[in-house]
């Protein structure tokens, strides 16, 4: 990553806006919680990925782009109790950035759910950055509003008609995910699969994860599963029949608005496995086009 920097410092062109990334893992929920299980450190300690955000801050400094847009989970205002994030707000202070929304508090601007674009519940901190001296501190997010769709799309309207049914869950998947929900649900804890009905046409999905791949618990499609029966009688045969299933890729690229139903479709040229995990790693595209709309007539002011 050093060598990238270096080189990319010394042969990038004019940048009107820099819309670098850095690993969401060391500042997640689920990915804090596995680094302190596993030992491993995590945020700026980890020396993998989370230090990549002061690459970025070096490629500011050096390029000293008009605006960047930097977007990271939920967790990173919260990660190491806030202190991570008063790092990040004083090293793009100190480059001469103001970021938009920094003040905001409850609800927080910064923090956008891509809910108000797609069917996904996945709220993600957007840092939007503005160069000191273009004097633009009414920048706001809050006006992303304008920008959303009239009517968000349905779940139903973003699956596959006849999806493969590689995608069901097996007996024994399915049983375990089962079990496991109904054994933390005793305990009190929200550990468990979810299960989504895609005939409710206000239904939401979890966020899509880069684990995904794994079992597909945080994102099940209902197929009629009977939940009385199931708890009276598990394997019943004919209930067993219409065990939930995963989403396809295809369903994946479409939760992320990569893909839209009726357009030409986005091409896959990976792995289920690698499509699942790059999905779940991406952004949605609609809120990052909402927000590049909201940057456009700035940035035409510039080369006026």
């Amino acid at each position: 990553m050093k060598r990238y920097t270096a080189r990319l410092m010394r042969q990038s062109p004019i940048i009107r806006c820099c819309w670098p990334v850095f690993p969401c893992q060391p500042f997640s929920l689920a990915g804090v919680s596995k680094k302190n299980a596993l030992g491993r450190a995590h945020g700026f300690e980890c020396q993998v990925q989370g230090t990549l955000f002061f690459d970025v801050a070096r490629i500011l400094a050096a390029k000293k782009p008009p605006f960047f847009v930097l977007e990271n989970v939920k967790n990173l205002k919260s990660h190491d109790k806030g202190r991570t994030f008063a790092i990040i707000m004083e090293t793009l202070d100190e480059l001469g950035y103001d970021v938009a929304d920094a003040g905001a508090s409850s609800p927080d601007a910064k923090v956008i759910d891509a809910r108000h674009f797609l069917p996904q519940h996945r709220e993600r901190i957007v840092l939007v950055g503005i160069r000191r001296d273009l004097k633009k501190q009414d920048f706001t997010l809050r006006d992303i509003r304008r920008f959303y769709p009239a009517q968000v799309p349905s779940l139903q309207s973003l699956l596959e008609s006849s999806p493969d049914d590689k995608y069901i869950l097996s007996p024994v998947l399915w049983r375990y995910l089962y079990q496991y929900a109904k054994k933390h649900k005793a305990k009190g804890n929200g550990f468990g699969f979810g299960l989504n009905d895609p005939r409710n046409p206000d239904c939401c999905v979890r966020t899509l994860s880069a684990r995904y791949y794994k079992d597909g618990s945080e994102i099940l499609i209902d197929r009629g599963w009977d939940s009385a029966l199931g708890e009276a009688e598990f394997q019943d045969a004919d209930n067993m029949a219409r065990r939930p299933r995963r989403l396809s890729p295809r369903e994946c690229a479409r939760l992320m608005g990569f893909d839209v139903p009726g357009r030409e479709p986005f091409r896959i040229p990976v792995s289920d496995t690698q499509a699942y995990k790059q999905f779940g790693n991406s952004v949605v595209v609609p809120v990052f086009a909402a927000v590049a709309q909201l940057l456009l007539p700035h940035i035409r002011q510039l080369k006026s």
